[in-house]
């Protein structure tokens, strides 16, 4: 997952865990500038950890997390939250037409001489094939088998999109 460049307020700290070190975004750093902002619901508190994670200055800006950090329920303000998420999950039946779309801009800008690599999807994604198999075959040893079979020929053409999207698309999962 790609993050933000900057660090304004200075959340941004590292955790090891047996060995391995992760990145994290303390909400704590924002105390002393922001003391209402341990007090924020829970769900402010994640849109606000995800602003800190994201702050590069362009999408995401140091006055974007001061003004949700320092939200007030009484004032009535309208402001949008750049919310970025950590990846995107798909199930077959909606990202089978996904993939096709990442495939219809990818060739739209090969048309127009650009790179075809140059815009990969921005947040890993993941598509789950998770339907249920048809049963022609039962009561045999073998009738596992034969369905696999069948299922596989018969959304082959699927399956060829899905793998070739998995090899197009940097970030992208099957």
């Amino acid at each position: 997952m790609s993050c933000g460049t900057q660090d304004s307020y200075g959340a941004k700290t590292t955790l090891d865990v047996a060995g391995k070190t992760y990145t994290t975004w303390r909400l704590g750093a924002l105390d002393a500038r922001f003391p209402t902002a341990s007090r924020l619901p829970f769900s402010l508190k994640v849109l606000l950890e995800n602003l800190l994670r994201f702050e590069d200055g362009t999408s995401v800006k140091a006055q974007d997390v001061a003004t949700l950090a320092s939200w007030d329920p009484r004032a009535h303000r309208e402001v949008e939250i750049a919310y970025r998420v950590a990846r995107v999950l798909l199930q077959d039946f909606p990202g089978v037409p996904a993939v096709v779309a990442l495939a219809a801009m990818r060739d739209a800008r090969v048309a127009r001489g650009g790179d075809p690599d140059r815009r990969p999807p921005l947040e890993p994604a993941d598509l789950v094939i998770d339907h249920s198999v048809q049963v022609d075959h039962y009561g045999t040893r073998d009738a596992f088998q034969k369905n696999a079979d069948l299922e596989f020929s018969r959304n082959k053409e699927r399956y060829q999109l899905l793998r070739w999207g998995q090899t197009a698309f940097e970030g992208f999962r099957v």
